[in-house]
């Protein structure tokens, strides 16, 4: 069997904010209760966000999504619709354009709990 992720447990300070504002701008499905104390946002077949509500403060955490051009196009433009700041470096300033990496596309943005997430076309890990 090959070995894949399963769930991953995200600290929150409104788990249900978090995890339909996730959703939205990936267009998957959550729900406000699950197992156990989680608000889970299901990914894909087999891997479930599972957003937990925590004390401050919560530590900051990085998320990246590897997806298809046409899927980073419309969470790209989804993010800007919500008028969620964006950069094309994990490091540089808000300039709410996409990075180019590799020959693909490439945007970060942080929620309010302080998460970095990223979105990319092309992997740098591989």
């Amino acid at each position: 069997m090959a070995i894949e992720l399963d769930h991953l447990i995200v600290p929150a300070h409104d788990k249900i904010a978090s995890a339909k504002l996730l959703a939205e701008l990936l267009d998957v499905r959550w729900s406000p209760t699950g197992t156990g104390p989680f608000a889970p946002v299901f990914v894909n077949d087999g891997l479930t966000i599972d957003f937990d509500t925590w004390p401050a403060p919560i530590p900051l955490t990085h998320y990246c999504f590897r997806v298809s051009q046409q899927e980073f196009d419309a969470i790209r433009e989804r993010i800007a619709a919500k008028g969620i700041p964006y950069r094309s470096s994990v490091f540089g300033p808000v300039d709410n354009a996409v990075g180019k990496w590799n020959d693909g596309s490439i945007v970060y943005w942080n929620q309010p709990d302080g998460h970095q997430w990223e979105i990319l076309t092309v992997s740098y890990a591989r």
